[in-house]
């Protein structure tokens, strides 16, 4: 993104049209790159003077600046000088004072002392005194990512991005929306989904779905690291093969209309930036991170399909996934938002039916009770959203899935199998543990989260005695398919005498 002083836009007819460089600039652009190239080891300020004399040739100073702060970036500036600038201005101007500098032998005189004291010559110093000035750093390198073209493209890019950066609303349509929606819910941009409608030939290659964002002005208060996020969610839109944008811009009090399309010449060069935005990951990230670190029956999608809500469209933050059944709860997380912002989400809430939806809300929003009176449920959260109250949401819907598949089971189940487990079974027959667990198992005996006929007990009664290796026991079980060799042997009345980290050997249990 450009600074907002080299913004180029035309206003006619109450437009707001960014001055694209064209075809015609990329000798400019060639003649800037090689400016920078050529004054690699020179001070800044002989590199100034060469770009001032190039803006003496172009349509306008402001596209020269243009390229030039883009290139910038792609150099690097260090100060060079013998001896530190800031102890050489204090030892020259303390000996200065103790001269009292008038003419200029007296100032070779105050430098020559100085010189003495830093052990280097009085040209060295002098050199020293001001070669941490901006103007007097020296470019180290230059290593340019863009050749011409490119730099035209970043350039557009720049400028468009540029001229968002004051929008209060902005209205995309694409023909890759999940990526756009992705996109703004990093950025963390507010945003609604809207359904249009058209027929002509562009609109048939983007979505009818409407996306429309919300700007920094339409806050509290307008803050650039916003402006930044929003701006930069351009970046997204043009790399679809089709878009269109319409934005409404506020240009110093005068609300003007800017329109985009991928007919325009605003596109992403091959390379990233060295300086891409950095996503704070916010409550979404952290309760993703943690909830997936748990061992549930739930899996953990996010942006889901999208969700109708009259005529608007709502994609929720996450679904999850019932692993037994095939049965889908949305969750909405509701942050610190605008009181406008939550309105329309309650709107949209509102008209969300014949869907389970969740809905995390800020505890500073005080409109849970809203929340919960539109059917769907509730739960607080301050700063973090906490993994138990989900996992207890979740387990209302679990109870009700567990319950269901169990009674479409038949009362006892006789697995083929000698020996199987009851993640196994339950794998098996497409339930969860809990459906099979209260089942009868006439054929087997259960020995822990195991099913075992009796006649595998039986042999290994007599195969595994008392004094055995536990590490040898272990493996007769797993012969037999056994994994949770613990249960079956005290089942078969042993114990484990462990012995340190050495291993352990099998003895009877004690009589009770």
């Amino acid at each position: 993104m450009l600074t907002k002083d080299l913004l180029r836009v035309s206003r006619a007819g109450g437009g707001y049209r960014p001055r694209f460089a064209g075809r015609e600039h990329r000798p400019l652009a060639a003649r800037v790159l090689g400016t920078y190239q050529g004054h690699v080891g020179e001070p800044r300020e002989a590199l100034d003077a060469a770009l001032k004399d190039l803006e003496a040739d172009a349509d306008h100073f402001k596209l020269v600046r243009g390229f030039a702060k883009l290139l910038d970036r792609e150099a690097g500036f260090e100060t060079e000088a013998a001896v530190d600038p800031e102890r050489a201005r204090r030892a020259a101007f303390e000996e200065a004072e103790a001269v009292g500098v008038v003419t200029e032998a007296e100032r070779d005189t105050a430098l020559g002392a100085a010189s003495d004291r830093l052990s280097v010559g009085p040209d060295a110093v002098a050199d020293a005194l001001y070669a941490d000035l901006k103007e007097r750093q020296v470019m180290t390198r230059f290593d340019a990512r863009w050749d011409p073209d490119e730099l035209l493209a970043q350039y557009n890019l720049s400028l468009a991005q540029t001229a968002l950066f004051d929008a209060t609303e902005v209205r995309v349509r694409t023909a890759d929306p999940r990526a756009l929606v992705s996109a703004v819910k990093r950025l963390r941009l507010m945003y609604e989904i809207r359904k249009t409608e058209g027929d002509s030939r562009r609109e048939r290659r983007v979505s009818d779905r409407e996306v429309v964002v919300t700007g920094p002005d339409a806050l509290f208060r307008s803050t650039r690291r916003y402006g930044t996020r929003f701006a930069r969610l351009l970046r997204t839109v043009a790399k679809a093969d089709a878009w269109t944008l319409s934005a409404t811009v506020d240009d110093y009090g005068t609300e003007r209309t800017l329109e985009l399309s991928d007919d325009d010449p605003v596109r992403v060069p091959g390379t990233e930036p060295v300086a891409d935005v950095s996503f704070d990951s916010g409550v979404e990230a952290d309760f993703a991170a943690r909830f997936e670190s748990l061992d549930l029956d739930w899996a953990l999608t996010r942006e889901p399909e999208p969700l109708e809500t009259g005529a608007r469209v709502m994609i929720p933050d996450f679904a999850f996934d019932y692993h037994h059944a095939d049965f889908r709860v949305f969750f909405e997380v509701m942050g610190f938002w605008t009181p406008e912002y939550v309105e329309k989400k309650l709107s949209q809430l509102e008209s969300v039916e014949d869907v389970e939806l969740l809905v995390a809300v800020d505890e500073s929003l005080g409109v849970g009770e809203d929340v919960e009176a539109r059917d769907h449920r509730a739960i607080p959260y301050s700063g973090t959203i906490r993994l138990k109250d989900v996992r207890d949401a979740l387990r209302r819907y679990e109870d009700d899935l567990v319950a269901a598949s169990a009674a479409d089971l038949p009362d006892e189940l006789v697995p083929e199998a000698d020996v199987v487990s009851l993640e196994a079974l339950a794998a098996e027959h497409g339930v969860s543990e809990d459906a099979v667990a209260d089942k009868s198992f006439p054929d087997h005996e259960r020995v822990g989260r195991t099913l075992v006929r009796p006649g595998v007990l039986d042999d290994l009664a007599t195969a595994v005695e008392a004094g055995m290796a536990f590490s040898e026991a272990e493996a007769l079980l797993a012969d037999r398919g056994i994994k949770d060799a613990s249960a079956v042997l005290s089942e078969l009345g042993f114990a484990v005498e462990w012995e340190g980290l050495s291993g352990g050997t099998i003895r009877e249990k004690a009589s009770e």
